[in-house]
């Protein structure tokens, strides 16, 4: 029998890693399938531009996947049985439950609403594509005047404002920081970030927490009233419960614990990569949910996937953050390195150049998606024998 790998997710970790696995596994040894909810590899980085009403291209996954051997299954994941080795879904050929001998649960995350009342109920978010659809159409219909407020000051909150400003110059678009605007930043990125801000006129409430989201407004934690026909949260991200329902160890973030090479520390069939690893950096400290975590988790896992099933020595892939890169619209941007601590170095990219190196960035990402196969070996590895991976296992 071949050796069933099932994927749980094609974002961006979950795509690179079943094109990886297929690219570098013979045919022969296994079988890969790929469970997801929707037919199109969404390309999450993009999504604000979506919501402002900008045209983009979704690349099938049965283009994506078509060729490699991989298989493709449109479906909800509604539960894992670590235990059993299954999976169950639920999609439109009705429910069913799919068997693996290694899992790569790669679901990523969705908008984190913390409780604050409203938020569920009247809030837009950018986590998805149905989701930023939802608010493009919300957008489409207001008027010049409408008032936008984007919650949090993280990067998909600051790419958000200024896209949604530079887009639609007839609104009025504020953000709302819990803390400073940038404070992460180099003193010389934070004042190119305010000079963008400035220049695209967006209203910034600092020191705000949102505790409450009506249809009209959003209510801080001082009693301040600000004025809100939208409301866009983005203040952090979670996971789903899936994985602490299974049984698999969790963190305090549901998010699976794994071990250096992105192994459940329960389960040793299970592996987890994107949003959805609670996974240690080289500095010690838990990766961050972001794009580029999904390309480090995503490596080191199908890499240590691939060298327990072929017998070799696990690798270990770098965990090491160079910085952030934010967009400030389609024309402006930052690039702020970082040192081993992430905290930022004096020295900024920014303006037209950092924004023609992120466009770059975005376009590579997706042409690897779109390219599974690029660079595909002669000779693709066989899995070992069960009595070689077993001294792998000892090993490890």
């Amino acid at each position: 029998m071949k050796h069933r790998i099932v994927v749980l997710g094609a974002g961006y970790a979950g795509a690179f890693a079943a094109g990886n696995l297929a690219r570098r596994l013979s045919p022969s040894d296994i079988e890969i399938t790929v469970v997801n909810a929707v037919p199109d590899f969404v390309e999450r980085m993009r999504l604000h531009q979506l919501a402002t009403g900008q045209d983009l291209a979704f690349r099938k996954l049965a283009d994506v996947f078509a060729g490699t051997g991989v298989r493709l299954r449109l479906a909800r994941v509604t539960g894992v049985d670590p235990g059993r080795r299954t999976v169950t879904v639920t999609g439109e050929d009705g429910d069913g439950e799919l068997a693996y001998d290694t899992l790569l649960y790669a679901l990523g995350s969705s908008v984190a609403h913390h409780g604050v009342p409203g938020v569920t109920e009247y809030a837009f978010d950018v986590t998805g594509r149905s989701s930023a659809l939802r608010l493009r159409e919300r957008l489409a219909g207001l008027g010049e005047g409408g008032t936008v407020l984007v919650v949090g000051e993280g990067l998909t909150g600051i790419e958000t404002a200024t896209e949604f400003a530079e887009s639609r110059p007839d609104l009025s678009i504020a953000l709302a920081a819990r803390g400073e605007l940038g404070a992460w930043l180099s003193p010389k990125a934070r004042r190119h970030l305010r000079h963008a801000f400035d220049r695209l006129g967006i209203t910034v409430h600092e020191h705000t927490g949102i505790e409450a989201v009506e249809p009209t407004r959003a209510i801080a934690a001082d009693g301040t009233s600000i004025p809100a026909d939208v409301t866009v949260w983005s203040a952090g991200f979670a996971v789903h419960p899936i994985a602490a329902a299974s049984g698999l160890e969790v963190a305090e973030t549901g998010q699976i614990a794994v071990d250096r090479t992105m192994r459940s520390v329960s389960h040793p069939d299970v592996y987890a990569a994107g949003d959805c690893a609670y996974a240690i950096g080289e500095n010690g400290r838990p990766l961050p949910m972001s794009c580029a975590s999904a390309g480090f988790t995503n490596m080191q896992a199908t890499a240590a996937i691939i060298a327990r099933l072929t017998g070799s020595e696990v690798p270990t892939t770098g965990l090491k953050y160079h910085g952030n890169h934010i967009s400030l619209g389609r024309r402006d941007a930052i690039f702020q390195m970082v040192d081993r601590d992430v905290r930022s170095r004096s020295w900024y990219l920014g303006g037209r150049t950092a924004a023609r190196l992120k466009s770059g960035v975005l376009k590579g990402a997706g042409w690897g998606i779109a390219h599974p196969t690029f660079g595909m070996p002669k000779r693709k590895r066989r899995l070992a024998t069960a009595s070689d991976r077993a001294g792998v296992r000892a090993a490890a």
